[in-house]
């Protein structure tokens, strides 16, 4: 999603909302043996900042499908994740997000969010059902 950040400033428009639909960064799936079904969706809030600086909160919500990790059998798992970050006219600021000040693009932090947002392990129904036992004992 782009932001027109300066022009939503001369409108006096310093919050928002989006959603958009994308399809699953390629190279970026950590589990072996896993599929995203179907795109990625991001809903997003964003803030500008009197410095500038936009706060950017997204929501990712995807279905994971594969192997289980502990029987090899067919696995499926929705995930939903959230995830804030912030865009910086700075570019010497290494802890944020860089934006040229005109407009940001929010997909590298969705991508980024993407990376964070994958389980360790992918379980199907009767190994989740037994690993929460296990956790309960």
């Amino acid at each position: 999603m782009i932001i027109e950040v300066k022009r939503n400033i001369v409108a006096g428009k310093f919050t928002g909302s989006f959603e958009e639909i994308l399809p699953p960064p390629e190279g970026k799936l950590m589990l072996p043996l896993a599929k995203v079904e179907g795109d990625v969706h991001v809903a997003g809030e964003y803030e500008i900042f009197d410095d500038d600086s936009v706060e950017v909160k997204l929501t990712l919500s995807y279905k994971l499908s594969g192997e289980c990790s502990y029987c090899l059998e067919p696995a499926v798992s929705a995930v939903k994740y959230s995830y804030d970050a912030l865009f910086v006219p700075d570019r010497d600021d290494a802890d944020n997000y860089y934006y040229d000040g005109v407009k940001l693009d929010t997909r590298r932090a969705a991508e980024d969010a993407f990376v964070f947002s994958q389980p360790e392990v992918l379980l199907c129904a009767d190994c989740a059902r037994q690993n929460a036992q296990n956790s309960k004992n």
